[in-house]
């Protein structure tokens, strides 16, 4: 059966594995043990882990345990360099239809949702990019500021507002924009593709985490991180002249240790911060997941159980 077939007809549906859930539930152990077991390949499913150089801030697999097992779609492409769920998508899909050819069992790993809806569905049919109205909002953001803007945005779609970050601007403004062409909310677009054809056969898995114990979990990663040389990282990239104005260099934790850096906010202040917004961002996540009913949620120390299910998926298609 040619790879392309497989892809672009209905006949047959590729078999995927993907293993999607908030921040610090342990995908990425759950995943390399799963993957190890059954000479399978991981994809990656971080909208940040596909950039060099950022590695101890975006929690990517060690070296040891990229030796282990294969991961793909980790540093890709330079930290000031364009990347989006489309550019994702196309080449995801690609790497699924190789490894399906090799008969390798692959799994989609990350916390990413739109990056995995945008694999697995391909991207949502909004309104064309117009740009007299995205040059008013970015001039807003210019002039007011991006709290301005999501200010705006909770007040025209509160349910964007909900699930995108109060400090993305590009999501904000493009579901102004969205709003503003269509009249309709881009979340509502988003649900209307859930129904979208799939060349792929899924099997998700979600871990699901205590809030205590989630919070008690974030706040042991950023620790790790900052004892791995988070600082650090963070001043090299500064060093080798990225802006910190680009787009990986405003994410989660990244723009905490700049504004420290810049001695914008102390120490102790900057790492309540990147607590507190991890857990608004696992909130966000777990929003975003627990919509898809098709995910079966398990628990961190049901490695067992979850095993089973996958293997009961997969051997569906051993003799197909």
């Amino acid at each position: 059966m040619k790879s392309k077939e497989c892809l672009n007809e209905n006949k047959f549906k590729i078999p995927l594995v993907v293993i999607c859930s908030p921040t610090a539930t342990g995908k990425t152990h759950l995943a390399i043990g799963l993957a190890e077991s059954c000479d399978g390949e991981i994809i990656n499913a971080d909208s940040l882990q596909v950039y060099r150089h950022l590695d101890i801030g975006t929690a990517k697999p060690s070296q040891i345990e990229r030796r282990r097992v294969t991961h793909h779609l980790i540093d890709i492409v330079n930290p000031d360099e364009e990347y989006n769920a489309a550019i994702y998508a196309q080449q995801a899909r690609k790497v699924i239809e190789r490894l399906f050819v090799e008969k390798k069992n692959t799994f989609v790993v990350g916390g990413t949702g739109l990056y995995i809806r945008a694999l697995l569905q391909g991207m949502i049919d909004t309104p064309p990019v117009d740009k007299n109205i995205r040059k008013y909002y970015q001039d807003l953001k210019y002039q007011y500021g991006c709290n301005y803007l999501y200010g705006l945005l909770q007040k025209k779609d509160p349910e964007a507002a909900r699930l995108i970050h109060s400090h993305d601007a590009v999501r904000i403004i493009r579901a102004l924009e969205v709003m503003e062409q269509s009249g309709i909310s881009i979340i509502s677009l988003q649900q209307k593709h859930q129904f979208a054809y799939s060349p792929f056969e899924t099997c998700k898995i979600g871990l699901r985490v205590e809030r205590d114990d989630l919070k008690n979990r974030i706040r042991l990663r950023t620790e790790k991180m900052v004892e791995a040389g988070f600082v650090k990282e963070v001043q090299d990239l500064l060093d080798q002249g990225y802006s910190e104005n680009i787009k990986p260099l405003q994410s989660l934790g990244y723009r905490q240790i700049i504004g420290y850096l810049r001695g914008c906010c102390d120490w102790n202040r900057t790492i309540d911060c990147i607590n507190r917004e991890t857990w608004h961002y696992s909130k966000r996540q777990s929003t975003w997941f627990s919509a898809d009913k098709t995910i079966k949620w398990f628990s961190p120390g049901q490695e067992d159980e979850i095993r089973e299910f996958i293997d009961l998926f997969q051997n569906k298609f051993l003799h197909s």
